[in-house]
């Protein structure tokens, strides 16, 4: 003979608990989904009243009179070993593209949005952080923002 003897049914907190954690993952997926989509259509568009970083969760506009465009200057981080990122401190550093606040080795900070590390337009601002963006031309990107300051 056997006799059985079947737990209390739990209240709805397990019913509940797997819902905030499906809706947790859902919006992670999201997020993700959001950064890789940034990584293949974010926009650097220059014009007379500034840098506008366009598409990116850390996106912004920064005025032509904010940019210390003497010292702008095209970076290779394999070489340019002081503009490597230390650590992150608010962004994004998921494989082939890393996004927002990062501390540099040589000291500062700096806004990046970056996808190729050879090709990097650097520009530092007078808020004293760099924006570091990669290009698919440094130069040119360098001599359009030089042209929209009315700089030669």
């Amino acid at each position: 003979m056997k006799e059985v003897f079947p737990i209390i049914p739990a209240g709805n907190g397990p019913v509940w608990m797997l819902i905030i954690l499906a809706l947790v993952l859902v919006g992670l997926v999201a997020l993700f989904g959001w950064f890789v989509y940034s990584s293949r259509n974010t926009r650097f568009e220059i014009s007379s009243e500034g840098l506008a970083i366009r598409g990116a969760m850390y996106g912004r506009l920064i005025a032509l009179g904010d940019l210390d465009l003497d010292g702008a200057r095209s970076l290779d981080l394999d070489r340019d070993k002081d503009y490597r990122f230390k650590w992150r401190t608010n962004g994004v550093g998921l494989p082939g593209y890393q996004a927002g606040w990062f501390k540099l080795r040589g000291g500062g900070k700096a806004l990046a949005f970056l996808t190729d590390r050879r090709r990097v337009a650097c520009v530092p601002t007078r808020q004293g952080y760099q924006v570091m963006l990669s290009v698919s031309d440094p130069a040119a990107f360098l001599k359009s923002l030089r042209r929209a300051a009315g700089q030669k």
